[in-house]
């Protein structure tokens, strides 16, 4: 909860400041103003600052908490592995995208502020890589598909960074999809051996639930990027534009 509310008193203060310095909180005239904002600035804590700078900062960091970007990471692995698969699946397709999703539709925003952008890409690739690493070693079956989730999020996040919102919405879409395949299968799996979640008590589960197991290896695959299934489409392109972009943020998350 703690995490949460860091995010969220973030979050509140953007939106704070979006009213104050625009008047409205109507997206229509917030993007209509946006460009004409570009080098003014406003008083804040003491500090001569940017408000769009602020604003997209403070914005990010409510972002960073929903969406469980590095430092405000801790809840999703704790929350996912609770004994139901639905609030996994909850959490999995529709809850932790919020964050990647308020990215998308404020882009016309951030797209002002490369600064803001930069910072975006550095944590999403960051946190990319330590979840996926952290998931290697769990032994908790939900867990590490929490610590999976808490990756692909990373890749959604560096897209935006990156200036590809079409991109990480795809990917957003896509990854909802096999996440809530993995999520119901690891939830007929642990109902099937009486509740239990620890892998290093699993073995042989193949004959007994051959139809899980089908489900798992496709959700897997789709997950790890395997030609043809979804999650190639989606993870591969987002790594070619990452490639392709010769910044520092862009070769970072490359």
């Amino acid at each position: 909860m703690i995490v949460n509310r860091i995010a969220d008193l973030a979050f509140t203060v953007g939106v704070l400041v979006i009213f104050y310095t625009f008047q409205s909180v109507e997206f229509s005239v917030v993007f209509g103003l946006t460009p004409y904002l570009v080098n003014s600035t406003i008083a804040f804590a003491n500090l001569e600052i940017a408000p769009l700078t602020l604003v997209c900062t403070l914005l990010f960091l409510g972002a960073c908490g929903k969406s469980a970007q590095i430092g405000l990471h801790t809840w999703l692995p704790s929350a996912m592995e609770g004994p139901t698969p639905v609030s996994a699946l909850i959490h999995a397709a529709t809850m932790v995208t919020a964050g990647v999703f308020l990215l998308i539709r404020c882009s016309p925003m951030f797209e002002h502020v490369p600064s803001v952008l930069a910072f975006i890409a550095f944590i999403g690739a960051g946190t990319a890589f330590m979840s996926a690493t952290a998931g290697l070693v769990q032994n908790d079956l939900k867990k590490i598909i929490a610590y999976s989730t808490c990756s692909q999020l990373g890749y959604m996040m560096f897209a935006c960074g990156l200036s590809h919102y079409a991109l990480s919405l795809f990917h957003l879409s896509n990854h909802a999809f096999f996440k809530a395949l993995l999520f119901l299968s690891a939830g007929a799996v642990i109902h099937a051996v009486s509740n239990e979640q620890d892998l290093r008590q699993f073995g042989g589960l193949l004959r007994l639930l051959p139809y899980a197991y089908a489900m798992f290896l496709i959700g897997s695959t789709a997950l790890m990027g395997f030609p043809f299934l979804t999650g190639f489409y989606s993870k591969d392109v987002i790594l070619e534009i990452a490639a392709t972009t010769i910044t520092i943020p862009g070769t970072f998350a490359y």
